[in-house]
């Protein structure tokens, strides 16, 4: 497993939501501190899993968009219906003490994650999907942003799932969320965990994805065929006409059901395009 640097806050705005962006990821120089276990050894699977609850958003941590290494992420208003399959990891003992993008202190040993686009606090239910262990984990701070990585769990979560040895393994992300009045939102309804995950439902949404405008149809149909390769939303190319010109050729991704799918795939794009823009219509 690749060890990640945590960002430190400084006091100009800009650095400090770097910084509660959470840790970097990891290159390794000759006088650089290595991530590593923590040293006490606990019954791990005796610890408590976190206990969902209604919270506020907290006051750190929720800036949007933020940039981390020149891309762009957005945060999601809510995190119900959120369901995402993909790569965990886990960050330990270097980062013990240091703050979290929340600003609460991180601890190895309790059941915590970092996520790169859920509301700080949120709630989710991880599930290991090589040995099916699950457990619950609340999310209170940004990362992990290694390239293919979903969620960072604790020490200590990783330990009781069962892939804090090996450093990383492929999971399940489910969103649990808790109406204020305390009553429990069910997680996404569940599919195959072959499956791959389907953000988009009813075409009657209005929620798209805008990657450019061009004149040249030619220039869109080739940026719709690169982005074909790497979303399994639909990707469409939608042109107007404009006065004393041939017209322009928006390419957009969706419709989608919910603003944080669409905000999900517009993550999942950094990198692949510049700038996509989220559109309601």
């Amino acid at each position: 497993m690749k060890s990640l640097v945590r960002l430190l806050p400084t006091l100009t705005l800009i650095s400090l939501l770097a910084a509660c962006s959470a840790h970097k990821p990891y290159t390794a120089g000759p006088f650089e501190e290595k991530d590593s276990a923590p040293h006490g050894v606990l019954d791990w699977h005796n610890i408590p899993d976190a206990e969902p609850k209604w919270e506020p958003r907290a006051r750190y941590g929720n800036h949007s968009p933020y940039e981390v290494f020149g891309k762009t992420y957005y945060v999601m208003k809510t995190a119900e219906g959120y369901r995402e399959t993909g790569m965990g990891s886990w960050y330990g003992k270097k980062f013990s003490g240091r703050p979290t993008s929340s600003q609460e202190p991180y601890d190895p040993y309790a059941m915590t994650a970092a996520h790169k686009s859920l509301p700080i606090p949120s709630y989710v239910r991880v599930t290991n999907l090589e040995n099916n262990k699950q457990i619950i984990v609340r999310v209170n701070d940004r990362g992990p942003f290694h390239e293919g990585r979903i969620i960072d769990l604790s020490y200590a979560a990783a330990h009781k799932i069962g892939y804090a040895n090996k450093g990383t393994a492929r999971v399940r992300v489910e969103a649990i969320t808790v109406a204020q009045n305390g009553s429990p939102q069910p997680p996404a309804a569940t599919q195959p965990a072959s499956a791959s995950p389907q953000p988009y439902q009813n075409p009657a949404e209005n929620y798209y994805i805008q990657v450019g405008a061009y004149k040249d149809l030619g220039t869109a149909k080739s940026m719709q065929q690169q982005l074909i390769a790497v979303t399994n939303a639909p990707v469409g190319i939608h042109s107007s006409p404009e006065r004393g010109s041939s017209g322009v050729h928006r390419v957009r991704i969706g419709p989608f059901t919910t603003e944080q799918a669409a905000l999900l795939v517009q993550n999942q794009l950094q990198g692949t395009v510049s700038d996509p823009l989220l559109i309601r219509r």
